[in-house]
């Protein structure tokens, strides 16, 4: 239990500092983000308020689809809503004017940071995050392929978000491909139930050889 409190914690305290790494880069925010980015300007909010307003609202649109919340959907609102404000405000004062290597750098690393605290945070399986969950929705209630989903919500947050004044570029992209292969591949490093799974297989194949009288090698004695 305290590794998984952890694993979720360090999942969404990375995936807050990978959006910051984006947003501070310039050259182009996560989809969500654009739509925050642009909100933010135009209303004055915060960041991390313009996050957790906008995570409430999604999170309204679970119920007409009939998803459910978990302890992980709670916590992912509160840990990046409190935390994305005062990391940006971090990055800022380090980096206050990031050259372009710089900023290609904060870029591609706030790309592979993100898939790899999504593969943390979710391999914890105590509830997907709002946005996920609206995903996930909206696949089973229209029986659409995933990839079909995810592209017509991004495409339209970030034209929302555009509109609005938020910041698109070559890094939107790149999220857009480049963030999924990463969270497939490092899921089964951090996917906790699948690591119990192993170790109660291998519990089990032990037991097993032990009351068979198998040796080692899984021949019979």
């Amino acid at each position: 239990m305290v590794a998984g409190t952890a694993q979720l914690l360090g999942g969404l305290l990375a995936f807050a500092l990978s959006m910051a790494m984006l947003l501070h880069s310039g050259q182009g925010a996560m989809p969500w983000d654009v739509l925050h980015q642009g909100v933010a300007l135009r209303t004055g909010w915060g960041i991390g308020a313009v996050v957790m307003a906008s995570s409430a609202l999604v999170l309204l649109m679970w119920i007409p689809l009939r998803q459910r919340p978990g302890v992980g959907t709670v916590v992912n609102v509160i840990v990046i809503g409190l935390t994305i404000g005062p990391v940006l405000a971090l990055l800022e004062r380090i980096l206050p004017d990031p050259g372009l290597v710089t900023a290609v750098a904060l870029a591609v690393g706030g790309v592979v940071l993100n898939g790899l605290a999504t593969a943390a945070y979710l391999g914890v399986h105590l509830g997907p995050g709002p946005r996920d969950g609206l995903m996930t929705g909206l696949v089973r209630q229209t029986g659409w392929p995933v990839r079909r989903v995810k592209t017509l919500i991004e495409i339209t947050v970030v034209l929302a978000g555009w509109a609005l004044g938020g910041t698109l570029g070559w890094a939107t992209a790149l999220f857009a491909v480049g963030v999924g292969p990463v969270v497939q591949v490092a899921l089964p490093w951090f996917d906790r139930a699948g690591r119990r799974a192993t170790r109660g297989s291998d519990r089990a194949s032990c037991a097993a050889a032990s009351a068979g009288g198998l040796d080692e090698s899984g021949m019979r004695a």
